[in-house]
């Protein structure tokens, strides 16, 4: 069996998985190969070097393993129309994902932006608006993996957490629940409005300019799932009219975000520029969910974890 990685592990990730499976083939590349593909029975990439053309190389390919969650730069059609079974790394960007929206959280409540601005000007100051995270309310669109994570650092805190998704379907770390239907009822009770909905049909614009009228003006809103949600006008209208206190953004609807677009400028705006996933430890984790799906794949079993269905998104 061959398998081909579009990147390079590094040495120390990439012995034991040369050990562990000697049967194996291994080929590693920093990038994606028309000749290699040909060759290849299993492909573990990120998914954005995939082309429609390149797939009609890939005669052979039976798996895809994707080392991240998302999938909408994939060529699914196509891969559909191959039978080729992919799988993902979901829910291994929970921990350093949640981590940074709670860091955004605690340095807008503690004012860490307005001290960081002091500091460069050197004025000593105390005028800092300064509030508490305990006592608040967060409501979280799309509590999977990710979205329970956050809820459960949040609840530590004291925060009442509201779960939304399609069905109003329990999640873990969820206060309450309730459906997409429910969601502009609710806004009006949240202190945090956090996404992280993967992009689908039904998210495209699921926000709109209704919803931003009914958060509180002092609600802090961040969109961590994927730029499709709002419709980046409404959003900039949101801010400018102040119908919301801050925004910390980390996707967006065209990335890169421009050098001239508003949003590097708006007031009580944070640009993560699709980061808060990142982490040293990211393709150690990716191996720690391949490797048990491997072992399966070997003997024949395709009850893969993380076994995605392209039609839906995910």
């Amino acid at each position: 069996m061959r398998i081909y990685f579009t990147f390079e592990p590094r040495p120390d990730l990439r012995e034991p998985l040369l050990a562990e499976f000697p049967q194996v083939e291994f080929i590693f590349e920093k990038s994606l190969s028309n000749e290699e593909l040909q060759q290849a029975d299993v492909l573990v990439t990120y998914g954005e070097d995939l082309t429609e053309e390149s797939i009609q190389y890939a005669t052979k390919l039976k798996w895809i393993f994707v080392a991240s969650a998302g999938i909408e730069k994939m060529p699914a059609q196509a891969i559909i129309e191959r039978g080729i079974l992919v799988s993902n790394v979901r829910g291994i960007h929970k921990t350093p994902m949640a981590e940074s929206m709670l860091a955004h959280i605690l340095a807008i409540k503690r004012a860490l932006p307005w001290m960081y601005e002091q500091q460069k000007k050197s004025e000593w100051s105390k005028k800092a608006q300064q509030t508490e995270l305990r006592d608040s309310t967060a409501l979280i669109l799309g509590p999977g993996a990710i979205g329970s994570e956050v809820g459960r650092l949040l609840q530590a805190f004291g925060v009442t957490t509201i779960g939304c998704n399609r069905s109003g379907k329990e999640a873990a770390y969820m206060n309450t629940m309730i459906s997409f239907a429910q969601l502009k009822e609710a806004l009006p009770q949240a202190d945090i409005v956090i996404s992280v909905l993967p992009k689908t049909t039904e998210t495209t614009h699921l926000l709109e300019e209704e919803h931003f009228a009914a958060m509180k003006n002092n609600a802090i809103f961040m969109n961590f799932g994927r730029g499709n949600l709002v419709d980046e006008k409404v959003l900039i209208q949101a801010i400018e009219t102040k119908q919301i206190g801050h925004a910390v953004l980390d996707v967006f609807e065209e990335e890169p975000l421009t050098s001239d677009n508003p949003l590097w400028t708006l007031p009580n705006v944070i640009v993560s520029p699709h980061v808060s996933s990142h982490s040293s430890r990211y393709v150690e984790r990716s191996l720690e969910i391949f490797k048990p799906s491997l072992t399966k794949w070997l003997k024949g079993d395709t009850d893969l974890e993380n076994v995605m269905d392209l039609s839906r998104g995910y």
